[in-house]
């Protein structure tokens, strides 16, 4: 088989790291893998896997007719039967199918905020559909909505899953004491909820102040980044909070920290707390998106309610109080995760549901 993944962009996030993934993955497993960026690239292009036959299209504009004519001769030149296109990539691949019909494509839906999909209306995506071979789907949710509101019927839900890392990237140091940080990974957007994260910390410092969070994630420099920053000066956060801004490996920084959390108010099903589980760290996490499919138990974290800053504060007061139970969550989490989120097990399935939808087209 030979495959390509589309994705508009390699900044670090979700989606752009589950293309990335499936790229290496399948550079090992099926005749050909290739990935394309459309419109920009980032810090993930340091870590596709050689083996990958990587191009960028450098797109200006939604109808750009000579990114589209570039993607044409990529897949010509690669002889690529199938697309694997990651949220908003799908329309140049479906433009492109228009001049190569025997092109397959397969859109992977990856939208975070899954919590109200009821408002999630696009009538491009909903047209193009109709030149959709299948559809992943992150999360139940998502794939519900796919069902009753586009026109494909091949639809499957398909969790995240993360890849070891082969070797570390830097060197890098995280600030504060060793033994006393707290990590949240997530891009700097409302739906983050940083805010709580920020309300807790105050309260978490006046009990516990040789401990320090540690913000990764891109910034946006929009209002919301601004009014995170403003609010942890004016609250004298200066040397509790620390933001590093979007960062290639973050699997050096897990192991510099003792506990993971994410404040979200929505989400598909975030690699973040893959990642934490994959580093053996304890999770207080917000019980939203499929997230108590990661920590289905209190043996593996701690779930609290969106927006409860009561249930942050204890969750992560016990964490820090009892250090024999914040080892028992990280060796459970990491014992879930591995067993039920691994790379073979997914792209196994991935790979048996591809040459089904595949041989029945045929």
């Amino acid at each position: 088989m030979r495959i390509v993944q589309i994705i508009d962009s390699l900044e670090v996030g979700g989606a752009e790291r589950m293309a990335v993934n499936y790229a290496n993955s399948l550079a090992d497993r099926i005749e050909f893998s290739g990935l394309i960026a459309t419109r920009s690239e980032g810090l993930l292009l340091d870590h596709l896997n050689q083996k990958v036959t990587y191009s960028f299209l450098g797109k200006k504009s939604v109808l750009d007719l000579n990114a589209i004519f570039r993607l044409r001769n990529y897949l010509k030149k690669n002889k690529i039967q199938l697309i694997h296109a990651h949220s908003s990539s799908f329309f140049i691949a479906v433009l492109v199918k228009l001049t190569m019909p025997r092109i397959k494509i397969i859109w992977h839906d990856h939208y975070g905020i899954s919590q109200d999909l009821s408002s999630r209306k696009n009538m491009a995506l909903k047209f193009s559909s109709f030149f959709f071979l299948g559809i992943i789907s992150v999360n139940d949710a998502l794939k519900k909505w796919a069902q009753n509101y586009l026109n494909c019927s091949n639809t499957k839900c398909f969790p995240n899953f993360i890849i070891e890392p082969n070797a570390s990237l830097s060197g890098f140091k995280l600030k504060g004491k060793d033994g006393y940080r707290i990590i949240c990974v997530a891009n700097l957007r409302p739906q983050k909820n940083h805010e709580l994260l920020i309300n807790g910390a105050l309260e978490i410092h006046k009990k516990f102040p040789d401990w320090t969070f540690h913000l990764v994630g891109k910034n946006f420099n929009d209002a919301y980044s601004e009014n995170l920053l403003k609010k942890v000066k004016e609250l004298g956060l200066t040397e509790v909070i620390f933001f590093y801004g979007a960062v290639n490996n973050v699997q050096d920084l897990l192991p510099q920290c003792e506990i993971g959390v994410l404040t979200s108010i929505s989400e598909g099903l975030p690699l973040a707390v893959l990642e934490y589980g994959l580093a053996s760290l304890p999770v207080v996490a917000t019980n939203v998106g499929e997230i108590s499919k990661v920590i289905p138990s209190a043996n593996e974290g701690l779930i609290i309610e969106s927006n409860n800053l009561g249930q942050f504060v204890d969750s992560v007061q016990k964490l820090i109080e009892e250090e024999d139970v914040r080892k028992l969550f990280g060796k459970h989490l990491n014992f879930y995760v591995n067993k039920n989120f691994s790379e073979k097990s997914i792209l196994e399935e991935y790979s048996t549901w591809l040459e089904s939808l595949i041989t029945f087209a045929e």
